[in-house]
């Protein structure tokens, strides 16, 4: 495969345009289009192999009535989130923006919207960082080849077809130049997904990164457009950041000379990305924020997506536990945004996080005696609880003659206050 150029417009290894991202920590992925009428989850046309024919009901039903973007922007705001990432056009080639090269749009169903729009807006009102993501398959477009994944993989007459893919790749282009044109400062980029030989090149990959770095230099980009993105081995291969999913990475994600590199775990609330009403194993509020700081304690990101239904509304469920971790969040945020993986190993009751000088313990088991801060001895200067600010006092157990080395500490009432995550910050003398 021919190398592959990723311009850049600072430094070099993409740094300052990361630094935001490496600051806040905690994103919203949202999935969200036609899929959410049947139900089923995203990948519905591909795993159902359904036609053409049996699909279009659903674009000329979609009418999400209750969407109301600054609801989702708030809910995201309010559970510590910083910033989101929006299905601009899934696998399934519906767009929720409005395009000029394709009727397939938001704006040609009865919803007659913009909805791209309307997000991009809302949620910059509240604060937050904008993302779009664009999935480089396209099961709608007729140029784009019948492979393993698409619908019609089983119809002879669509797999012996005429599909001219350029043509395809010019709708490509063309449509990440429309939504990175028409909505102002787009903060991320989310490009989804390379496999097999459908990798690198065959996306005209040099001259798409030449024209989302002319058209916004500033943009942070994900690594999918290369097969194997998230390679542990070597790290990241194209864009800004690695993209694992479904998992953490069990030491972060270095580049290949052992080198800490930008990456950010995606991640479910329940089984599915977009909206299957029948599930409903969702993951709990200390599951959420237990997995943000294992994130954080490596050095990356949680990115936790939420599937609205077809009425656009996000699911009470998802609410209930997003409102539960904000609630965390408003009084132990310091101890995520803006840290990163400590100078310490991981300690035996939960985690670390660090920023600067200011050591986070994430303490997640209470310990049977003291929790014992391990080779802390007289480096600590002032220890609070972060929920309240209350004082935590270092003491040296009577029985602890062999650990001179270690700082010990008692949870106020020799009680876990937080069972999600209770949060001490030392201030570490130099």
């Amino acid at each position: 495969m021919p190398r592959i150029h990723n311009k850049r417009n600072d430094s070099g290894d993409g740094t300052e345009r990361t630094k935001w991202f490496m600051r806040d920590r905690f994103g919203m992925f949202i999935h969200w289009g036609l899929y959410s009428i049947p139900a089923r989850g995203e990948w519905v046309r591909s795993t159902e192999k359904i036609p053409d024919e049996a699909y279009q009901p659903f674009f000329e039903e979609f009418n999400p009535v209750r969407f109301d973007p600054r609801q989702w922007a708030r809910i995201a705001r309010l559970a510590g989130q910083k910033y989101a990432v929006l299905t601009a056009k899934h696998h399934d080639g519906f767009c929720l923006f409005d395009s000029k090269l394709t009727d397939y749009t938001a704006a040609n169903t009865p919803a007659k919207r913009d909805l791209v729009g309307e997000y991009v807006e809302a949620f910059r009102a509240e604060g937050l960082k904008v993302g779009l993501y664009y999935s480089l398959l396209d099961w709608h477009h007729a140029d784009y080849p019948v492979d393993q994944y698409h619908p019609l993989r089983d119809v002879e007459s669509a797999k012996s077809g005429k599909r001219e893919f350029g043509r395809y790749v010019d709708y490509l282009h063309g449509q990440v130049k429309e939504i990175l044109t028409n909505y102002g400062k787009i903060d991320i980029l989310w490009l989804d997904f390379s496999y097999d030989k459908m990798s690198g090149e065959v996306w005209r990959t040099t001259d798409l990164l030449e024209t989302i770095r002319t058209l916004q230099p500033h943009i942070i980009m994900d690594n999918r457009l290369v097969a194997g993105h998230c390679d542990l081995r070597s790290g990241l291969r194209v864009g800004d950041f690695a993209t694992p999913e479904q998992i953490v990475p069990e030491r972060g994600i270095v580049d290949g000379k052992g080198n800490a590199i930008p990456w950010e775990s995606c991640i479910t609330l329940n089984d599915h990305w977009g909206y299957a009403n029948a599930d409903h194993n969702y993951k709990s509020a200390q599951e959420v924020v237990r997995t943000l700081v294992e994130c954080v304690s490596k050095n990356g990101n949680l990115l936790l997506n939420v599937g609205p239904n077809s009425r656009g509304e996000i699911p009470e469920e998802s609410v209930r536990i997003l409102e539960r971790v904000g609630s965390w969040m408003r009084v132990n945020s310091a101890g995520i945004c803006g840290c990163g993986a400590a100078s310490l190993p991981k300690p035996e009751w939960g985690r670390y996080t660090q920023c600067g000088n200011v050591l986070y313990a994430h303490i997640l088991e209470k310990p049977a005696g003291p929790v014992a801060l391990r080779g802390l001895s007289g480096r600590i200067g002032k220890a609070r609880l972060l929920a309240d600010g209350s004082e935590i006092r270092i003491e040296q157990p009577w029985n602890a003659t062999d650990c001179k080395e270690d700082a010990f500490f008692n949870p106020p009432g020799n009680q876990l206050p937080d069972s999600l995550d209770t949060v001490v910050a030392f201030e570490l003398k130099a």
